[in-house]
C-alpha cells in the first residue's frame, strides 16, 4: 500500500495525434528532469499510452502502436531513468475507456445507447476519440495485455505506480451488459438500473485490474480516474492505493467542486492528492498560463483541506518543457515545499458533518454529482468559518457535534432512527426542505413535525425575529424557491412565513417577479424539536442560486443556537476560508487561512488575479482543556501574541496576504 504520498506532483498529459511530425525530437532526458527538479516537483505522471491510442515506449506486444512520428521510442523509459536519478517518482499514465485506435479497429467493443448508436461522451463531431469503450467486452483482455507489456518493458523495479484514466459509469445497452444485468435481476429497460449496473461493473473491473497489477508490481501506486470522487468510489476504495481529485476550476469543475469533493474523500481512509492545471482554461490549452494567484489558491486550498498537490501540464509534442510554466509551478511549489512539514502527519478537525445528496440518486453518465444544495451548504459554512466534512449515511455521526441535511436527503426509517439515536446522545441536527421528510403524514421523530403538502406559493416570505434573523430588519424577506408546509407536533415554531397575495399566474399576474406580502401569516418557516432545527425552504439550494444574505443570517443564528462554541471564529470578510487540523505526533493544532477572492472577468470562467491583503483580523480558536504554550506562523516560526480565555485562545493576525499557516502548540 502506498504511503507518504508525494505532495508536489505534475500530471503530464501527452495526447498527441499522428498528424504532428517529429514527436519528441527536442526531448533531452537530463534537461527534462532538471527542469522538474528546479521547479520543486517530486513526482511526475508520464505517458505509456494516450487517448489517440499511441504508445510512447518500445512495446514488445504491440510495436505497431508506437506513435508513428515518435523519434525516440524510449521516451517513457528515459523520462523514468532521468527523473529517478533526482528522486522524482514517475507514475505511468494509460487511458482506459477512450482510445482512438480501439474506436476505429474494434467498434464491437464500444458502448452503445438505446438506439444502438455509439456513446459520444463529449458530444463533439467525428473524428475524435470520445466514443466510450465498454469494459464488458474483450477489450478487458486487450487492456491487461497492455499492462503486462508495460511491466515487461519498463521493469518491475522502475514502476512507481499506474494512473488509469477515464473510467465512467455509462448507460450501455450492449448485449454483454444486458446479459450480466439479467443475472443480477436488473431491468434492462430502466436507465436507472443500467447506470447502477455500470457502477457495479466498474467496481468489478477495478478489483480485477488491481489484483492483476499487485501480483506483478506489489509496491505500485494505483489510481483510477473518473474526474470525481464520491459515494460511488467508496464501494471500490479498497482497490485504490490513494486518491487523486481532478478538479480544474477553469475547466468545467468550477471553484465549488474541489472543497465539496475533498471534504468527502478525506474520510475514505486514503491519502489524497488534489489536481488542478497550469492551464488558463482546460486540458490541452497549449501555450497558456494560469494566473499565479489562482494557482496558489488552488494548491494551498489542497494543503488546507488535507491533500497533497498535483498540477496538470501537457508536454509539447516535441518533448520540450515550457520554462515559463515551470517557473510558475516552481514558485508555487517552493512555498508548498516549505509548508509540507506542517501539513503532513496531520488530520483535519471537523465539528459538522454535511450529508451528501449524491448518495441518494444516480447521476447520469460522466456527471460530477455535486448537487446545488451541497454547493450552497459548502459556500455558506465556509463563509461562516465552520469546520465540516461531507459524509454519507454510513459514516459515524458521533464524530461530529452536528449533522446537516441539505434540502434533498431522502427519507428512510433507518436514517431517521440513526439520527434520533444520535440526538439522544447530544448530537445536533439541522434539516432543510425535503430532507428526511416522510410524506405519509406520520410525525417525524427528528424534527417533531409532520408533512402536510408542498407550499401553496411559488414565492413567500420569512419574517425575522429575535431568535432567527436577529440582526435583520424585522420585515418580510422573499424566499425565491417554494417551501414545504409542515405541522408542528412536538416542535416549537422559531420562524414564520408571510403569505403573498397570490401566485403570479393567470388572472393574478402581477408586476415583474412575484406578488408582494399580504401581511397575513403563513406556514412555519423554521421549527425546533430539542436538538433539531428544521427549515421549510431549500435554504442551501436558494443560497447557491441567489445568495440572499437573509438565508445566511437565519442559518447563522440556528447554527449558533445549537453550536454556541465553534472551533474557529474570525471577524474578517466572508471570503476568508479557514481549516483546522491536528498534528498526530503531539496534538498541536494547525490553522490554515486562505484570503483569495474569485472573479468572473471572463464570459466562461472564474479565476483569481489579485491578492488583496487584509489587516488586523481577530481570531478565536477553541482548544478545549489544553494549555497553549506557543502560537506562531509557519514556516518562519514568527510568534503571534495571544491570550487564553477559558477553552479558547484569542489573537490578531496583523496581515493576511494570500495564505497563512499558524501552529498552536
Amino acid at each position: 500500500m502506498l504511503t507518504n504520498l508525494r505532495y508536489r506532483q505534475v500530471h503530464m498529459d501527452f495526447h498527441t495525434t499522428e498528424h504532428i511530425p517529429h514527436v519528441g525530437n527536442r526531448f533531452v532526458a537530463e534537461e527534462f528532469a532538471n527542469t522538474l527538479k528546479q521547479a520543486n516537483v517530486d513526482s511526475v505522471t508520464c505517458f505509456a499510452r494516450c487517448h489517440h491510442g499511441w504508445l510512447y515506449y518500445p512495446s514488445k506486444n504491440r510495436p505497431d502502436l508506437i506513435h508513428p512520428q515518435l523519434k525516440n521510442d524510449r521516451l517513457l523509459l528515459e523520462q523514468i531513468d532521468a527523473c529517478n536519478k533526482h528522486d522524482i517518482q514517475v507514475p505511468i499514465y494509460t487511458t482506459v475507456q477512450w482510445d482512438a485506435y480501439v474506436m476505429k479497429h474494434h467498434p464491437e467493443w464500444l458502448a452503445i445507447d438505446e438506439n444502438g448508436e455509439y456513446i459520444n461522451s463529449q458530444g463533439v463531431p467525428e473524428p475524435h476519440f470520445y466514443y466510450t469503450i465498454c469494459l464488458n467486452s474483450d477489450y478487458r483482455v486487450y487492456f491487461k495485455e497492455h499492462l503486462q507489456d508495460i511491466v515487461d518493458v519498463v521493469g518491475v523495479d522502475n514502476i512507481d505506480g499506474f494512473f488509469m484514466d477515464i473510467l465512467f459509469k455509462v448507460d450501455c445497452n450492449c448485449s454483454n451488459c444486458f446479459k450480466e444485468m439479467k443475472k443480477k435481476e436488473l431491468d434492462t429497460t430502466s436507465r436507472r438500473d443500467r447506470i447502477y449496473y455500470s457502477t457495479l461493473m466498474l467496481d468489478e473491473f477495478k478489483e480485477e485490474i488491481t489484483n492483476f497489477i499487485q501480483e506483478r508490481v506489489p509496491h505500485a501506486g494505483i489510481f483510477y480516474n473518473s474526474s470525481h470522487i464520491g459515494p460511488n468510489t467508496k464501494q471500490s476504495a479498497a482497490h485504490y492505493t490513494h486518491l487523486e481529485l481532478e478538479s480544474l476550476p477553469s475547466g468545467g469543475w468550477g471553484y465549488d467542486h474541489f472543497p465539496a469533493t475533498m471534504r468527502y474523500a478525506r474520510n475514505l481512509g486514503k491519502e489524497v492528492l488534489g489536481m488542478t492545471g497550469k492551464f488558463h482554461t482546460y486540458w490541452g490549452d497549449f501555450h497558456s498560463l494560469k494566473n499565479k494567484a489562482a494557482l496558489e489558491f488552488e494548491c494551498f486550498q489542497m494543503l488546507a483541506l488535507g491533500a497533497g498537490c498535483s498540477i496538470g501540464d501537457q508536454l509539447h509534442p516535441d518533448g520540450q518543457l515550457s520554462q515559463a510554466a515551470y517557473d510558475l509551478i516552481g514558485d508555487v511549489y517552493g512555498r508548498v515545499k516549505e509548508l509540507e512539514p506542517y501539513c503532513k502527519d496531520t488530520s483535519t478537525i471537523s465539528e459538522i458533518g454535511v450529508m451528501t445528496p449524491e448518495e441518494f440518486y444516480v447521476p447520469g453518465d460522466h456527471n460530477l454529482g455535486i448537487h446545488p444544495s451541497l454547493i450552497g451548504a459548502v459556500r455558506l459554512l465556509q463563509e461562516l468559518s465552520y469546520q465540516f466534512d461531507i459524509i454519507d449515511s454510513g459514516m459515524k455521526f458521533m464524530d461530529y457535534k452536528m449533522i446537516i441535511l441539505p434540502d434533498v436527503i431522502e427519507y428512510s426509517p433507518e436514517l431517521e432512527e440513526k439520527l434520533h439515536a444520535y440526538m439522544e446522545q447530544g448530537g445536533k441536527v439541522i434539516g432543510t426542505h425535503h430532507s428526511l421528510m416522510e410524506k405519509s403524514g406520520k410525525a417525524n421523530n427528528v424534527y417533531g413535525n409532520k408533512y402536510i403538502q408542498e407550499g401553496q406559493f411559488d414565492r413567500d416570505f420569512i419574517l425575522p425575529n429575535d431568535t432567527l434573523g436577529k440582526k435583520l430588519p424585522k420585515e418580510e424577506f422573499v424566499m425565491y424557491v417554494k417551501g414545504t408546509e409542515v405541522e408542528p407536533v412536538q416542535a416549537e415554531v422559531l420562524l414564520d412565513t408571510v403569505k403573498p397575495y397570490f401566485n403570479r399566474e393567470g388572472d393574478t399576474f402581477c408586476s415583474h417577479q412575484h406578488a408582494p406580502s399580504s401581511r397575513e401569516m403563513g406556514m412555519p418557516a423554521a421549527t425546533r424539536n430539542g436538538n433539531a432545527v428544521y427549515f421549510a425552504h431549500p435554504i442551501f439550494g436558494t443560497y447557491r442560486k441567489n445568495s440572499p444574505a437573509w438565508c445566511k443570517a437565519v442559518m447563522k443564528d440556528a447554527l449558533e443556537m445549537l453550536l454556541p462554541t465553534p472551533l474557529v471564529q474570525h471577524r474578517g470578510h466572508a471570503g476568508l476560508i479557514t481549516s483546522l487540523a491536528e498534528r498526530k505526533s503531539d496534538g498541536a493544532r494547525v490553522l490554515h487561512v486562505l484570503n483569495y477572492l474569485t472573479q468572473k472577468k471572463s464570459e466562461d470562467i472564474y479565476t483569481i488575479e489579485d491578492i488583496i491583503p487584509v489587516y488586523d483580523v481577530p481570531f478565536e480558536v477553541f482548544v478545549g482543556g489544553k494549555q497553549v504554550n506557543n502560537l506562531y506562523f509557519a514556516p518562519d516560526m514568527h510568534s503571534i501574541p495571544f491570550e487564553q480565555v477559558g477553552e479558547s485562545i484569542r489573537f490578531e493576525v496583523p496581515r493576511l496576504d494570500g495564505y497563512a499557516v499558524m501552529v498552536i502548540e
